[in-house]
């Protein structure tokens, strides 16, 4: 039934039903509405998680599980196509970082709201993280960061629809002159799928 949903809304932006921005923004809240519903209104972080070895990425959202993930790589969004995963959480959930690394850039902006740019070690691919209603609070650029690592909290900041929280992560491989905001997308599902781990869970507070 989501699904569906899901689908009615790329139709209906492609056919020019809703006339403004706020319309689009309804209309996709009410999309994913069911899966909210579904997601437990809680944001404590246990200390129960699976083991985290190597080459693991952990899902960096505390507590969601692998087939919570649906693809969206190649959506259709309003000029663009999506290339990244929405994962929806309680408003306040963890953000952890997915793999080692390094906070590279940290940063604010319209369409992301605010947003994280994370470097693995070899500074090979970027990992992004937008839309956070906060950051961690020892948070800072140039900080070396673990995997599993709160890095801050699910939001809406930027264009997500107000009533819809969740984290748009993306990954980029950077190019030869690595700019952070620069790179060729590659799609978080597989990878997450595939390599995946859980850290924590959502428990009643």
């Amino acid at each position: 039934m989501r699904n569906a949903a899901i689908v009615f809304f790329i139709a209906a932006i492609i056919a020019g039903v809703f006339e403004t921005r706020a319309d689009r923004r309804v209309a996709l809240a009410a999309a994913y509405a069911p899966a909210i519903a579904n997601v437990p209104a809680t944001t404590a972080l246990s200390t129960r998680s699976e083991t985290v070895q190597g080459d693991d990425v952990v899902i960096p959202v505390a507590g969601i599980r692998r087939e919570q993930l649906r693809p969206m790589f190649n959506d259709a969004r309003t000029g663009h196509v999506h290339h990244a995963l929405d994962i929806l959480a309680p408003r306040g959930t963890p953000v952890l970082a997915a793999v080692d690394g390094t906070v590279r850039k940290l940063f604010t902006s319209g369409p992301g709201g605010l947003t994280i740019y994370e470097t693995d070690p070899e500074q090979n691919n970027i990992y992004y993280y937008a839309h956070l209603d906060r950051y961690a609070d020892t948070l800072a650029e140039g900080m070396p960061v673990h995997r599993g690592d709160v890095i801050g909290y699910v939001g809406t900041t930027g264009n997500a629809p107000p009533g819809t929280p969740h984290l748009h992560f993306a990954i980029m491989l950077l190019p030869p002159t690595k700019e952070w905001w620069k790179g060729d997308p590659i799609d978080p599902y597989p990878i997450l799928m595939q390599r995946g781990r859980t850290i924590g869970s959502l428990l009643p507070q």
